[in-house]
């Protein structure tokens, strides 16, 4: 058998410009490796919350301004009436007259009551004839009587007839003063001062005791009477402050306070009197003068929020409430007294100083971290 010598390998030669295939092997496998090991170095980057627009819920009292329409009335009204009845034959004032107390406005025709009165005076001449000659015949019983020249029944009996001419006198002087009374109660005097609001009489008219012929506004103070829906008054019990301006001028102004709120609706308006007493009223305001009124209604101290942080939870109003600690959201169920326009009234559920989230609340869920907006200069989820 012929052997042949084992074959050499032949040395490598190295192309310029080329690297060896072991090389290429190892360049390879770093460049992959050395991704892997920045991503392991780096850390990974804070989740960032989502961003929402927060507010801090305040406590104070809610207040909103009702406009309204009224007019300018007398704080008290006086009428005047005749205490008897006549034709009346002459009237010195008219409405929007300023008058003064004890001036006379009306006279009925006194003819009759004069006539009375004549007779009156008669009857109490006559009467006290009839008082003289008794007292006369009294006084010659009495000493007749002393003397022991008549007897006891003609003394009793001129003292009878003495004592009743003395009440026949008194009756007459009595009348005497009706007579003069129901004379001079054909004047019609005011018994205060005032400005004639209303007249209901014309000379030649027949008028009865008591009714009312002219109606007079004191001076002692105005108020302005304003028509206020039920649903205004019905959910506020607080306090109210009015500004009062001129219709027609609105630079008049003043300031009131409301006296009276009628418990009973005006059958035309269905609405609610209520009387604001002004407080140093300007001249310009005048009895009838037409006013606006800006009724500011405030209430207790509550919590009230945007209306576009409410959400629900089943069918219980919720809010979404954001703890400052950890940056998270939870669902916090609340109780609503109303719902305005804009705002929602709370009266359980939420405290002065919670946050809440009032922008962004669609996607949110339970411990969810939130990264609050900034917030507009004057917002706040205090009362409106």
């Amino acid at each position: 058998m012929i052997r042949f010598p084992a074959r050499q390998p032949l040395p490598q030669q190295h192309l310029p410009g080329r690297s060896s295939p072991k090389r290429f092997i190892s360049a390879t496998a770093m460049a992959l490796m050395l991704p892997l090991v920045a991503c392991q170095e780096a850390k990974p980057p804070a989740a960032e919350g989502r961003p929402v627009g927060v507010t801090r819920v305040e406590a104070g009292a809610v207040a909103s301004d009702v406009r309204l329409s009224g007019e300018i009335q007398a704080e008290k009204s006086v009428g005047l009436a005749f205490r008897i009845n006549g034709r009346v034959t002459e009237r010195s004032v008219n409405v929007g007259d300023r008058v003064t107390a004890g001036q006379v406005v009306a006279r009925l025709d006194p003819t009759l009551e004069r006539n009375e009165l004549t007779a009156a005076q008669a009857a109490l001449q006559a009467a006290r004839g009839e008082l003289n000659t008794a007292r006369n015949t009294f006084a010659r019983q009495d000493r007749l009587m002393t003397q022991g020249f008549t007897t006891r029944p003609r003394f009793d009996q001129a003292l009878r007839a003495q004592e009743t001419a003395q009440a026949a006198v008194e009756n007459a002087e009595a009348r005497v003063e009706l007579a003069r009374d129901r004379l001079a109660f054909t004047e019609l005097r005011a018994g205060v001062s005032g400005i004639v609001t209303a007249r209901s009489i014309e000379p030649g008219e027949v008028v009865q005791p008591g009714q009312v012929v002219i109606t007079m506004a004191r001076e002692e103070g105005r108020d302005a009477v304003f028509q206020v829906p039920a649903r205004l008054l019905e959910d506020h019990a607080g306090t109210y402050r009015v500004r009062v301006a001129l219709a027609d001028n609105p630079a008049v102004t003043a300031a009131g306070t409301v006296r009276e709120v009628a418990t009973q609706a005006d059958p035309g308006t269905r609405a609610f009197p209520v009387k604001v007493s002004l407080i140093n009223p300007p001249e310009a305001m005048r009895l009838g003068s037409t006013v606006t009124g800006v009724l500011e209604i405030s209430t207790p101290a509550i919590i009230s929020i945007p209306a576009g942080a409410l959400t629900q939870q089943g069918s219980t109003p919720a809010v979404w409430v954001v703890d400052p600690a950890t940056s998270t959201v939870s669902l916090r169920n609340i109780d609503v007294l109303r719902f305005d326009p804009d705002r929602v009234i709370v009266v359980h559920g939420l405290e002065p100083g919670d946050l809440v989230v009032t922008a962004g609340i669609q996607a949110l869920h339970p411990g969810q971290r939130v990264r609050q907006l900034p917030t507009p200069a004057g917002a706040s989820a205090g009362p409106a």
